[in-house]
């Protein structure tokens, strides 16, 4: 059995503290430079000879691709499951799929529907668990969204990142998130979509930053930094796009919404985008739009991750260096 002294999962933000992310988010700027600099450099393969199992039991590009390829890149192995062929929680107990993957793989990581099945997963793995999206929650979307702010020099304690649309689990992230780093989110959503309600009230009891829900899109992107959206209808509910379609037309980003934000605001998404209904064309494709700057940096953030999941000690040496060439730098200035 494969198993990690100190196994650390990856469900959410709720173990990481601020300090924590930014390291992440310092170590995903060397991991980007790393990739920049091939095939200059000798290849930066940190995990190599490692396999990854994936279980996706919901459609992906940006997720799978990013995944499959930053392993790759680190010099791991990604194994590509369908969640239906596997039978999760059907054909086989979560338990035993859990335990079985363990002796195989060094991690595992899953895009799957309820939540519960990926906490039962962590649970019953003896290697580290990654949520790549549940119903609940997509920390790695968020993760890679603040990760494109923070290297654009965006990210500041008084910014204002406002979410329009449903309260879904793209939106909960944010609000988790938000527990977490010092910032300003809005979610500008219709009254009957709203977020998780106990993710919205950790993050409003723990937050050193703040949360607010307005129902009104043009108020709440008022003097935004951050304009963000994702689909009406998400996987799932296609049966209720007709009526999402009805509830949510007034919460389209377009050129009247982004002239409420503040002139350098940008505009994120976190995609797939269904064009003309969510956000219009002229906006996604417009200047302001950072949108592939985020999906791209999927890759680098989750690349970071794997490394501090499953080579803790290249993770940590690399922050010592950081940390004494930051002091060098100050004792020369």
């Amino acid at each position: 059995m494969k198993t990690h002294a100190s196994k650390r999962d990856f469900l959410g933000f709720s173990h990481l503290d601020a300090g924590k992310i930014i390291e992440l988010f310092d170590f995903s700027l060397f991991i980007k430079k790393q990739r920049q600099k091939a095939p200059a450099v000798e290849p930066y393969k940190p995990i190599a000879g490692k396999t990854v199992a994936m279980i996706f039991s919901k459609p992906s590009l940006r997720t799978r691709v990013s995944f499959e390829i930053g392993i790759h890149e680190l010099g791991g192995y990604a194994i590509n499951l369908e969640g239906k062929s596997i039978g999760v929680n059907s054909r086989e107990a979560v338990e035993d799929i859990a335990q079985l993957l363990s002796r195989y793989n060094d991690a595992i990581v899953a895009r799957l529907h309820e939540h519960s099945v990926i906490e039962a997963l962590a649970k019953h793995a003896s290697i580290p668990v990654v949520n790549a999206l549940t119903d609940l929650s997509h920390p790695c979307q968020i993760l890679a969204d603040a990760f494109t702010l923070y290297e654009k020099g965006l990210w500041h304690s008084n910014i204002k990142v406002v979410f329009v649309g449903d309260g879904n689990n793209v939106a909960n992230s944010w609000i988790e998130l938000a527990g977490i780093l010092p910032f300003h989110f809005v979610l500008a959503c219709p009254e009957r979509y709203m977020p998780d309600a106990r993710i919205l009230e950790s993050a409003r009891k723990n937050s050193s930053g703040s949360v607010e829900i307005i129902h009104d899109p043009m108020k709440a992107a008022r003097d935004a930094d951050v304009l963000y959206t994702d689909v009406w209808t998400s996987m799932g509910q296609e049966d209720k796009a007709e009526k999402r379609l009805d509830t949510f037309r007034a919460f389209q980003i377009n050129s009247a919404l982004l002239g409420a934000a503040k002139p350098s605001a940008v505009v994120m998404h976190c995609m797939p985008a269904h064009r003309g209904q969510e956000i219009t064309s002229e906006v996604m494709d417009g200047p302001r739009s950072i949108i592939m700057d985020e999906a791209e940096n999927r890759l680098h953030v989750q690349k970071a991750l794997l490394v501090k999941l499953l080579n803790h000690e290249e993770y940590r040496k690399f922050h010592l260096t950081h940390r004494l060439q930051n002091v060098a730098r100050k004792l020369k200035s």
